[in-house]
């Protein structure tokens, strides 16, 4: 998707010491802020191996090390954070800055008036990035917004904002360069609105009755992927053979993850209630409570549980890895009460590329 495609000029843009806050549709983010794909992959399996130890899955990936402050479920819900980081910034007398995305949707939060207020009021370095591919979900952004032009919402709070052209590399580069330095040395926040378009559903369960073949397919021709091969290639910079070559390392270092994410171990079931709390023996409370079996026990002292929580745990674990199976009376596959295999339920994600074209406008 040009939303991914993107992502490598918006990095290009920033120093290694800024921050960068993304939606949770952070994996090119990641990526491009140099995360290794094998951990991205392995997150994404919820192994132990992945940038959160499998704890974040593909909402939430995280690398503090890139400062890649991670991806976040909650519409709108990582903007107030974006300018707690920047606010921290400049607290500490730093040189960096944050650049902090969301989505067309976002700008209808309130979080979105109350982040761009307080990030004028305080002169923070940041850059809010919206990602403006067309649709909030299933809905067209007319319909959701009665101010079409996303660069204008920004401005009544303080904040000014700019377009750039998502389905063109070096535009997005050269208009986020700016308004990072802006940020960082006026102390003058900046928003950017890039406009790109979603080629595929919100989710596999997406049928895309919002929007034609057609339209999809004009925006293809734009693919900005393709547009800066061809130009590269016009220019003398690379030949098509490499293009052909880049494009297939590509594949290989995907197809690598995979396999990596697949031997990566699933994390240790005793490591439930890990991480989750900052234990204080001067204000003792059962800060989690595990009620998995009759020996209902603090979740901070798993560790220490006998041994039926456990023997329940590894049960349920089992069951969870057997194949899905449908709960539900179906006439046409057998009698009420028998179960069937059933692998057609959809989850969050991305649409995959067989069903692409049996839904609406995918292409």
């Amino acid at each position: 998707m040009p939303t991914m495609r993107y992502r490598e000029a918006l990095n290009q843009a920033l120093r290694e010491s800024d921050y960068l806050m993304s939606t949770y549709r952070e994996h090119g983010q990641a990526l491009a802020r140099g995360t290794d794909a094998n951990a991205v992959m392995a997150e994404l399996f919820g192994r132990q191996d992945g940038c959160s130890s499998g704890r974040g899955g593909s909402m939430h990936l995280f690398d503090w090390d890139k400062r890649f402050l991670g991806g976040y479920g909650i519409v709108g819900g990582s903007l107030p954070l974006s300018a707690g980081v920047a606010l921290a910034c400049d607290y500490m007398e730093t040189e960096d800055a944050i650049l902090s995305m969301m989505g067309d949707g976002a700008t209808n939060q309130g979080t979105f008036g109350e982040t761009m207020n307080l990030a004028a009021l305080w002169k923070l370095p940041v850059v809010f990035v919206i990602i403006n591919n067309q649709f909030g979900m299933g809905t067209a952004l007319h319909r959701h917004s009665a101010v079409t032009d996303l660069s204008l919402k920004s401005e009544g709070f303080g904040v000014p904002g700019t377009r750039c052209d998502g389905m063109d590399v070096l535009d997005v580069h050269s208009v986020v360069t700016g308004a990072l330095r802006c940020a960082r040395e006026e102390r003058k926040p900046q928003l950017v609105e890039a406009v790109t378009y979603r080629y595929r559903g919100h989710s596999m369960a997406d049928p895309e009755e919002y929007r034609t073949k057609e339209e999809v397919e004009e925006w293809r021709e734009r693919d900005p992927i393709k547009a800066f091969a061809d130009r590269l290639v016009d220019q003398g910079v690379l030949s098509k053979e490499d293009v052909e070559r880049f494009d297939q390392q590509a594949i290989e270092a995907v197809d690598e993850a995979v396999k990596f994410a697949d031997e990566s171990p699933f994390p240790d079931l005793d490591s439930l209630y890990d991480d989750i709390y900052v234990f204080d023996s001067d204000v003792p409370a059962w800060w989690t409570l595990d009620e998995r079996s009759p020996e209902v026990h603090r979740g901070e002292r798993e560790r220490e549980a006998g041994d039926v929580p456990h023997q329940l745990a590894e049960q349920g674990a089992a069951y969870a890895g057997v194949e899905r199976r449908a709960r539900r009376r179906d006439d046409n596959r057998g009698e009420p009460g028998e179960v069937e295999a059933d692998d057609s339920e959809p989850g969050e994600g991305e649409v995959g590329a067989d069903d692409a074209d049996e839904h609406g406008g995918a292409g």
